[in-house]
């Protein structure tokens, strides 16, 4: 099934595919007349078209782009129960969309959970893989000896959000009892991801007047903000309820590096950046050992977690002098 629109001026096509046991929905633009194809992946909360500089941008320079929303959100399915959103899943997901494409290979570019599923992707199928522009979340080893919830819950204490997320529908209500268009008005704004995130302290005052920056139009949150009012927020959630089953799955691949072609992009303000842990281990070798393809780290000053949307024009030029090499 097929539709088209136009996005700043560019056709973009929609297809909804059946890949991997679900309908996957994925935007299209661009002819590939460049030589590549390349594959955006989302973050949380967000949807394909959180990608829509990047599509126009690249597409208009010759790239076939792809969009998709990730299972459980936007117009693709969203199976019921949280063990479905496994790391396989999704990684199944992204190889069907390219086998029902006949795509042996693509670029590939992620943000935020994107780019978690993206470096797995990498690990398990690096064959489908030209080449990665990973975004805002660096490369993670797994640790053998501490389950990722239970190293959350040192660092952060047991009200960090992925904890409290964990019981199914419980954050959901929460989530029930705001305004969805604050909801992502106060996501899209914010620079703090730490202990007390997603808290009721953390939201403050529904009633507040959020200012959003010149990079962040009403229209945009409003167009998010009415799709997660179709499809509820438990799909976006479900990631984050596999992480510990993620973990146990991915036992063969402890101490696996990642040999594609990569390249790292980072916003200098964002929490995932700012931490000096963090900070030490993408930018003093830590990560280029776990990563042999690691070839550029770039931190992009004033940026935050949503480079791709707060710095859209950097962010496209960093991608394109990447992935053009290949």
């Amino acid at each position: 099934m097929a539709s088209a629109m136009a996005l700043d001026g560019v056709s973009i096509t929609h297809l909804t595919l059946e890949v991997n046991g679900i309908k996957v929905h994925v935007a299209e633009a661009g002819d590939g007349s460049a030589g590549g194809t390349v594959l955006f992946l989302h973050g949380f909360m967000e949807l394909w078209s959180s990608w829509r500089h990047q599509l126009t941008s690249l597409s208009q320079r010759g790239y076939r782009c792809l969009a998709p929303d990730l299972r459980g959100y936007g117009d693709s399915s969203a199976p019921a129960s949280p063990t479905s959103y496994t790391i396989f899943h999704l990684v199944g997901d992204v190889v069907g969309l390219l086998d029902a494409l006949s795509l042996p290979q693509v670029l590939v570019v992620g943000q935020g959970w994107g780019t978690l599923l993206a470096w797995n992707l990498c690990t398990f199928r690096p064959d489908r893989v030209r080449a990665l522009v990973a975004m805002s979340i660096a490369f993670m080893p797994r640790n053998p000896g501490v389950r990722p919830l239970e190293g959350f819950r040192r660092v952060f204490g047991d009200g960090y959000y992925i904890l409290r997320m964990q019981e199914p529908g419980a954050m959901e209500a929460e989530f029930a009892g705001m305004d969805t268009k604050f909801i992502f008005r106060r996501l899209f704004t914010t620079r703090d991801t730490g202990a007390t995130s997603l808290s009721k302290e953390w939201w403050g005052s529904t009633e507040q007047e959020i200012a959003l920056p010149p990079w962040l139009p009403e229209e945009y949150v409003d167009h998010v903000a009415a799709k997660f009012d179709e499809t509820g927020f438990s799909g976006a959630m479900n990631f984050y309820r596999c992480l510990d089953l993620n973990w146990e799955l991915t036992a063969p691949w402890t101490a696996a590096k990642v040999a594609v072609p990569t390249k790292f992009i980072a916003g200098e303000m964002a929490m995932a950046h700012k931490n000096k842990v963090a900070q030490e281990y993408i930018l003093n070798g830590g990560m280029k050992g776990d990563v042999p393809g690691l070839e550029e780290v770039v931190v992009i000053a004033g940026g935050g977690h949503y480079l791709h949307l707060e710095k859209a024009e950097e962010v496209t030029e960093n991608i394109y002098n990447f992935i053009k090499k290949f």
